[in-house]
């Protein structure tokens, strides 16, 4: 089971920057010019989990495995994206694909660095993106929409119905909202919004990319961005990918400590959007524990018990029987499976249970 973030922003933003940092790696380039990256890179990353680490001591496993999330690196989109500019098509092509999106903004003034537009201005920025991403849906939703009305003839009324959601999330995009602003819908309609594949609908954590100096702090513009992320129920984070990258070559934990210290940071940017990413796609976590590993799965909140164990694999949701649970708290409390045991606080859990963040589960099931 995948889960990817998208991340974009206007070219030199500092995205292949950004994206160098989470994967610890170089494979995404990242020069002073446009378009710099054409294909998208994908890494898969770490989620910080100090939870991890707490378990595995007590086990005395072997390995630790912690939760993964992907990112993918998309290239600079510039106005007029949706009508091809800069090759826009073929990178709103690759947006769709995504499950949730992180939007670099650029909150630093550089003269070395080039701005596509001359000056930094992230709420110009934020609205340039925004902009080029609803008229890609608006033409993408005026397809589908046609398609369905042709559907409709025959008197379906699913199809009539779906047809006249979409032309309602139309008219939010028309009015220049998003179409993640489409309000209170009931199952049918998201699961109608999910076939759209609609870019704007996708969750968004906007990024502030700041300077050195403005790292701990913030500065006017990430406050400008922090504002509007707040009046739209999204996300921000402020970090500066410059910092991140160095702090990424750094293989000594202490060295990084020192680092970091010096810098007012109490943990590197990056782990607050690997979580946030984490939280915007509506993710938890469970474990699973021994002596050979213990193991973050990565399952979206809601999830019945079935379900999470088929993430380790199909045969465990189909042979199914229970699942032996313990919250994380009562495993740490008492020192493991047989502590918890003992103190009666291991449930013996059916079909119906609804997984919960950090629980440590033992699954049952016969094939």
């Amino acid at each position: 089971m995948g889960f990817n973030c998208g991340i974009v922003g206007l070219p030199n933003v500092g995205k292949s920057t950004l994206f160098n940092a989470l994967t610890a790696t170089a494979a995404a380039q990242a020069e002073n010019f446009p378009f710099c990256t054409i294909e998208p890179n994908v890494g898969r990353v770490a989620v910080p989990d100090e939870r991890l680490e707490k378990i595995a001591n007590i086990v005395g496993s072997a390995n630790i495995l912690p939760a993964q999330l992907e990112f993918v690196d998309i290239a600079g989109l510039v106005k007029g994206a949706s009508q091809g500019e800069g090759l826009g098509n073929q990178f709103l092509s690759h947006i769709r694909q995504t499950d949730a999106i992180i939007h670099v903004v650029r909150c630093f003034e550089d003269d070395d660095i080039h701005h596509v537009d001359g000056s930094v201005d992230p709420l110009r920025d934020i609205e340039t993106i925004e902009t080029e991403l609803m008229l890609a849906d608006l033409e993408s939703l005026a397809k589908q929409i046609d398609s369905l009305k042709k559907k409709a003839r025959s008197g379906d009324k699913e199809i009539l119905a779906q047809s006249k959601f979409l032309e309602r999330v139309k008219t939010l995009l028309d009015n220049g909202k998003p179409a993640r602003f489409v309000g209170d819908i009931d199952e049918d309609q998201e699961n109608w919004l999910n076939i759209a594949q609609l870019i704007t609908a996708k969750p968004i954590l906007y990024v502030c990319n700041v300077s050195e100096e403005d790292v701990a702090q913030g500065n006017e513009f990430s406050k400008q961005v922090q504002n509007l992320a707040n009046e739209q129920g999204a996300q921000s984070v402020i970090i500066c990918a410059s910092i991140e990258s160095e702090i990424a070559l750094l293989e000594n934990i202490e060295e990084k400590e020192e680092f970091l210290k010096a810098m007012g940071l109490e943990e590197p940017g990056l782990n607050r959007v690997i979580r946030a990413g984490y939280d915007l796609l509506g993710l938890q976590t469970y474990f699973t524990a021994g002596p050979k590993e213990t193991r973050a799965w990565t399952i979206p909140i809601g999830v019945k018990a079935p379900q999470a164990a088929g993430v380790i694999h199909t045969d465990f949701e189909k042979g199914f029987i229970k699942a032996e649970t313990i919250s994380y708290d009562d495993f740490i409390a008492y020192g493991g499976e047989q502590g918890a045991k003992d103190r009666g606080k291991m449930r013996q859990e059916g079909k119906e249970y609804v997984v919960k963040n950090g629980d440590v589960i033992l699954f049952r099931f016969n094939v």
